[in-house]
This record gives C-alpha cells, structure tokens and sequence, in this order.
C-alpha cells in the first residue's frame, strides 16, 4: 500500500511540474540523421541557475573558415546564462574543413529545429528563441532571420515539424553584403568558393533580401571596425527600416573587430552588453529593471 502511495505521489508531482528531460551538455546535432553521421558539429549547453524559458543560439565568427568558440561563444553564453537565458554555442562546419553554404545555414536551422522540438523537455519557450552572431556568425544569424521560411533541411530529407525561424537575432559587427565594392573578401570565399557569380553574390547578400516577417533585430558595429567593413550594418539598417522591421542600431565611435563578450577597452569603456540587457528586458525576453 505504501509503495502504491509512493508511486502515485511521484506521477502526480511529475504531471503538476512538468518532469523536464536533462539538457544535454554536448550534442552532435546530425546524429541519427541518415547520411549526416559523420558531420562533427556540435551544440553545446550552458545552463542558467535560474532559467526564464528564453533561449539562444550563439555563433562565433571566423570568416566562415574558423570559429572562435571562446571570446564569442562560450563567453557570450556564459553572460546569457547569467541573465537566466539557457544559451547554446553551435559549433557549425567551417571553410577549414572544406565546406561551403548551403551547409553552415542547414547546421543552424537543424540547431533551431532541436531546440524548438525540445523546448517543452527543456522548459524553454518555443516563441522565445533568438540568434546572436558575430562577424561572419553575424551573417549566418541575419540570413537565418530573414530565411526563416526557407527550409534547407529537406534536401536531408528532414522534415521538422516546428518553424525554423528565430524570435530575436543580434548581428554583431556582422558581415552583410557580398557584393564586391564592401564584402568581407575571406568570408565571401569561404561561403561561396573562390569565382562565385553575381547571382551568388545577389542571393547571399542579406541587404537585398530583407523579409518583413524578421524579427526584432539589435544590430551592433564600430565606425572604426579594420576588418569588416562599418558600411556592411549601415546598408543592412536601411534596408531594415525599409521593410519596417523592428530594429535597434548599436553604432559605436569605436571599438574595432571581434571584441566580443570578453573584457577589453571597448566594454570597459562602453559596456555594449548592458545595453543589450535593457533592449532584451524591453522587449520581454529577460526580466529586470530597464
């Protein structure tokens, strides 16, 4: 009678609290998947003590050749962390490897349609998903928002059964345009390879192809930036205001290339992160004063 009291108590505080399945530290986000097995990219989990449902994804820059997973990826997630935000780096196929799109974009929609599909195991809100993206990362994190509707996942003969778009993104000092006159020359031919057409550069080019569905944008860059040119965030804001998006331009007088989250003169002198905090309680995606 006792064990059957005991049992009954578990299923009922399981079924009033939502028994949550543990996160996953490290996940291979192709495994299982058919053809994909031997793909390395990984997501990893940071953990807030204090959860608020809201999630992100975070993708380090790197010319889409390298991936700087400390300085702007895990250091990011740690701060998102530390604002009850359950974080997320993806480690996403790089140029290095011999990889060029489409691959980098189907490695963020599959790390979207993971946490999406366990957002209700993981206690998180399935409508409070962003993207957050650096340099090259900021551009994989922009086309991701505008090409929500976009599934590149089917030709993996995957079919989610949730949206792949994002609820916020925030491109910081991203590359934009791939038009020649401004690209990010090494990023360009990491994306594309070394001769794409003008039809390439067109279609990867995010201030031509702005949707009015995006979502809230905190678009970040620095006057001064030496390796991404400023003009990138300058045409990608225009074209945003256009389509009348929700956008918030975070332009600095200086601060230069790949600061990042980490400790340096910019942040101490202008403490970039704190006003992004204020934007993300503003638009009710962390709680706190603003």
């Amino acid at each position: 009678m006792k064990k059957h009291f005991v049992t009954t108590c578990i299923i009922l505080f399981c079924s009033l609290t939502v028994c949550a399945l543990p996160l996953p530290h490290r996940m291979f986000i192709w495994e299982g998947v058919d053809g994909m097995q031997t793909e390395r990219s990984v997501l990893e989990s940071f953990i807030p003590q204090n959860p608020n449902g809201t999630a992100v994804i975070v993708c380090p820059g790197g010319s889409y050749h390298h991936l700087d997973l400390n300085k702007e990826g895990r250091t990011t997630a740690q701060w998102f962390a530390q604002q009850g935000v359950t974080a997320f780096v993806l480690q996403y196929r790089t140029a290095k490897d011999g990889y060029h799109a489409p691959a980098m974009q189907q490695d963020l929609q599959r790390a979207i349609q993971l946490v999406r599909e366990n957002a209700n195991e993981w206690n998180l809100n399935p409508d409070k998903i962003g993207l957050i993206g650096f340099s090259a990362g900021g551009h994989l994190v922009a086309w991701a928002a505008e090409h929500g509707n976009d599934n590149l996942l089917l030709e993996l003969h995957l079919f989610p059964t949730v949206k792949l778009n994002a609820n916020f993104v925030i491109p910081v000092y991203p590359v934009v345009s791939m038009q020649d006159t401004i690209a990010h020359k090494w990023s360009q031919r990491s994306l594309l390879g070394l001769k794409p057409t003008q039809e390439e550069k067109d279609a990867w080019s995010l201030e031509l192809t702005v949707s009015d569905s995006m979502p809230p944008v905190y678009l970040v860059a620095c006057k001064d930036d030496p390796v991404v040119q400023y003009e990138n965030s300058v045409i990608f804001f225009k074209a945003l205001l256009q389509k009348k998006v929700d956008v918030t331009f975070a332009s600095y007088e200086w601060g230069g290339h790949g600061f990042g989250m980490a400790d340096t003169a910019f942040m101490r002198a202008f403490n970039w992160n704190e006003a992004l905090r204020i934007w993300l309680c503003s638009h009710g995606f962390i709680q706190g004063p603003f």
